[in-house]
C-alpha cells in the first residue's frame, strides 16, 4: 500500500466492529491504510473472514490471521513486520472511533510527526491526557527498539509506556482536539463482553502492573537511551 502511515487494529469477538470502523475511516476522510489483526482461534473467526470478503476492494484495507498472541504480542508482531514499509505506525483498538474534525485526525498525525522521531495521541473522551489509549508514532522508534510495547507486557498499561516513553524523549504531543473515542464500558459505551472480562480480570491487571512498574524500574532507563540516541541521531 502507498500511504506513508499504518493503523494496527488487533481484533477478537467484534467482527462486526469492522464496518463500523471502516465508517468512521469515510466519515472523517481517513487515508491511512489499517491492518486488522484477526486469532486463528477466534470464536468469531467465520464472521472475520466475511469481513475480508466485503473489504476486499478497498485498498486501504487488509486483515491477517496470525496464532494468538494477545494484545501485546499481536501488536508487536505487526508493528515489526511492518515498520520498513511505512513511516508512522499507529494503534487503535477496535473500540475506538475516529471523530471528524477541520483537519483529519490522520492528516494531524503525519503533520506532528513529520519533525522526526516522536509520539502523537488524541483525545479518547476517557483518559484524555492521562493515557494514550490510541497512539501513533514514527516507525524509527518501533525498528530501535523491536517491539512497539515491551513484551513483558500482554494487554494493560501499553498506554502509560508510551507516554513515559514520549515524556522522556521530549517527543510526546497530546492533541486534546483530535477525537478517537474509547467506546469502552467504562464510559458506558459498550457493554462488557467476554473480551472486555479477560483483559480486564483482577489477574490480568495485577500481572500487567506488575510487568508494568519492574519494567519502568529496569529496562525502560535502557530502552530510551536508545530513544535519545535516535532523536540526537535524526
Amino acid at each position: 500500500m502507498a500511504d506513508d502511515l499504518l493503523v494496527i487494529i488487533p481484533t477478537r469477538g467484534r467482527p462486526n466492529a469492522i464496518p463500523e470502523i471502516m465508517q468512521a475511516w469515510d466519515d472523517t476522510g481517513a487515508t491511512a491504510d489499517v491492518l486488522f489483526c484477526v486469532d486463528k482461534d477466534d470464536p468469531e473467526l467465520a464472521g472475520y473472514k466475511q469481513q475480508a470478503k466485503a473489504f476486499a476492494d478497498d485498498s486501504r484495507v487488509r486483515f491477517v490471521f496470525w496464532a494468538r498472541k494477545r494484545l501485546v504480542g499481536t501488536l508487536n508482531q505487526a508493528a515489526v513486520k511492518n515498520a520498513g514499509g511505512y513511516r508512522f505506525l499507529a494503534f487503535l483498538g477496535d473500540d475506538h472511533r475516529p471523530r471528524p474534525a477541520e483537519t483529519p485526525w490522520d492528516e494531524r498525525i503525519r503533520i506532528c510527526l513529520s519533525g522526526g522521531p516522536g509520539i502523537v495521541y488524541g483525545n479518547d473522551l476517557l483518559q484524555g491526557e492521562a493515557m494514550a489509549t490510541a497512539v501513533a508514532m514514527t516507525s524509527d522508534i518501533v525498528e530501535t527498539l523491536g517491539f512497539m510495547v515491551p513484551d513483558c507486557l500482554v494487554h494493560l498499561c501499553a498506554d502509560l509506556v508510551w507516554v513515559e516513553w514520549g515524556k522522556a524523549i521530549q517527543r510526546i504531543t497530546y492533541l486534546p482536539d483530535m477525537v478517537i473515542e474509547h467506546m469502552h464500558p467504562a464510559a458506558q459505551k459498550a457493554v462488557l463482553d467476554s473480551v472486555y472480562e479477560e483483559c480486564n480480570s483482577p489477574q490480568q491487571v495485577a500481572s500487567d502492573s506488575e510487568a508494568y512498574h519492574t519494567y519502568m524500574q529496569g529496562e525502560f532507563h535502557s530502552d530510551v537511551d536508545k530513544l535519545r540516541a535516535l532523536v540526537e541521531a535524526s
